[in-house]
């Protein structure tokens, strides 16, 4: 689970079903009672209906908990840890780094490195369009060494310059106003 939506969309499943949970967090679920197979079935069933997965190996629950922290980290808080991320995720998760690093890259066959990459640009992404910050105060935010890094690393995984991709984005927004 990735969204508030998603935590919603299981919620109603969980509901609809009449199972009872203790809680509902991204990525897991906390039940009172355990399945019957058929009831796990009419779940599964339902939740790839909606798009969604229920993950049953506990190396795709892992994987699942990293990416939950990495997107809260850079896409719910105000401020990124002052940590390294890797201390911060196996902080979180209470696994040595490697052991999660190994098993993330297995299961996604990207790293968590460039997995937090690719995040903090879709997070400058937001921000730009959001137009609240200027690229200075989104790389000090987003931990970046400088705006040179950040413009680097935005046109290596975006194809294209922090820059260019806002007056994109304007232009868009400006032709469906004429519409």
């Amino acid at each position: 689970m990735v969204s508030q939506r998603c935590k919603l969309k299981v919620k109603e499943e969980l509901d609809k079903l009449e199972i009872g949970y203790l809680s509902i967090d991204l990525g897991t679920v906390e039940l009172l009672n355990d399945l019957s197979a058929e009831l796990h079935e009419k779940l599964k069933e339902n939740l790839q209906n909606s798009g969604l997965e229920l993950l049953q190996d506990k190396k795709s629950i892992l994987v699942e908990r990293v990416k939950n922290i990495i997107i809260k980290m850079i896409h719910e808080s105000e401020e990124l840890p002052a940590v390294n991320y890797s201390d911060y995720i196996s902080e979180q998760l209470d696994y040595d780094y490697t052991y999660l690093s190994n098993i993330f890259t297995e299961v996604k066959g990207i790293t968590i490195q460039q997995y937090i990459i690719n995040n903090k640009i879709e997070r400058v992404k937001e921000l730009l369009l959001y137009d609240e910050l200027n690229l200075t105060e989104i790389s000090y935010r987003l931990h970046y060494s400088s705006v040179a890094h950040l413009s680097n690393q935005f046109r290596k995984i975006a194809g294209i310059s922090p820059s260019y991709f806002k007056k994109l984005k304007l232009k868009r927004k400006g032709n469906l106003e004429n519409l």
